[in-house]
């Protein structure tokens, strides 16, 4: 009977000590991992959206760019970071549903490794080609690639990445061969095809919408099933033909596995409440990409739903990384 006790009375001290801590926190610094450059559509939400949070709650956040094997680099350093709530991560759909099955081998299990926090955003691709080139719609793209079959090139910012994929998808769907260029990050492809030396390049709207209202790239067509705000008279994939045609990349906020579930529930809470503020909304959308929210669990579904659909498109493209 005493050693009952004994027990019932540790485990409610260890339960009030936790609850106390998670009260605490956070007193410090809150790092955000992100496993990309500065400057693309993952830092530009990583940032844009914590900065509204500090804002709220006095909390501050400091970003971290770990660019490096197609995010790898960056994911696995969070997820092997104390699960003590002052390290979270920027993931997106190639570090944690492309690449478990792009790589043969993976530095952590996106599943296991890493606590779902929130699903932040979403963004459709855009096709796009140099303004020299003689690519002016989708359709010019389609008539020439099957005139002259593997002519046609295409930049990717490396194999297996979401624009390659999303690449290959629209290949099937037309039913064309193109030439795949990868190179060591978006930098020098955007350079490369706004200069004509590569045909054609698609990626995140938040990650060329820059360059487009600028007018050193031709958008094409977007991949979303409808139109974008900030594209008005660019049209989707479907609209040029192929019925069923999506392909969209997500952001969303994780920690390691094991950190506390108040942790977890006060960063979702704070988030969420975040993404309902017009002011980032609008910002988000001026950068291409619609607010999303929504709980741990959802987003966790959501990485268990991506993992397999796109792994046969990897697997039906023959992209593989070592």
């Amino acid at each position: 009977m005493q050693a009952t006790r004994r027990i019932v009375l540790a485990l409610t001290t260890s339960l009030l000590c936790s609850g106390a801590w998670a009260q605490a926190w956070p007193n410090k610094a809150i790092r955000i991992v992100v496993p990309f450059p500065p400057g693309g559509g993952t830092d530009t939400i990583a940032r844009e959206t914590s900065q509204r949070v500090a804002a709220a709650t006095g909390w501050t956040f400091v970003v971290e760019n770990r660019p490096g094997a197609g995010g790898n680099l960056g994911v696995d350093m969070a997820a092997k970071a104390p699960a003590d709530g002052y390290t979270i991560v920027i993931g997106q759909t190639s570090n944690l549903a492309i690449n478990p099955t792009l790589y043969a081998k993976m530095p952590y299990d996106p599943q296991k490794d890493l606590a779902p926090i929130v699903l932040l955003a979403n963004a459709p691709l855009v096709m796009v080609s140099g303004m020299s080139t003689p690519y002016k719609t989708l359709a010019d793209v389609v008539q020439d690639a099957k005139a002259k079959p593997g002519r046609i090139n295409f930049a990717s910012p490396g194999n297996g990445t979401v624009a390659h994929l999303a690449s290959e998808m629209f290949q099937k769907s037309a039913g064309i061969k193109m030439q795949h260029v990868p190179y060591k990050g978006a930098a020098q492809a955007l350079t490369d095809v706004i200069s004509g030396t590569v045909d054609l390049y698609m990626a995140s709207v938040p990650t060329l919408l820059g360059q487009i209202k600028q007018g050193k790239l031709r958008a094409l067509a977007v991949t979303s099933p409808q139109r974008v705000d900030d594209l008005p008279n660019v049209p989707t994939v479907r609209e040029a033909g192929f019925k069923g045609f999506e392909a969209v990349t997500w952001f969303g906020l994780l920690a390691p596995a094991g950190t506390p579930k108040e942790i977890i529930t006060r960063l979702n809470a704070e988030f969420n409440k975040a993404l309902q503020v017009p002011e980032l909304k609008k910002r988000l959308s001026d950068e291409g990409a619609d607010p999303v929210g929504g709980t741990p669990e959802q987003f966790a579904a959501l990485i268990k739903d991506e993992i397999p659909r796109w792994g046969r498109i990897i697997v039906e493209s023959g992209a593989k990384v070592d």
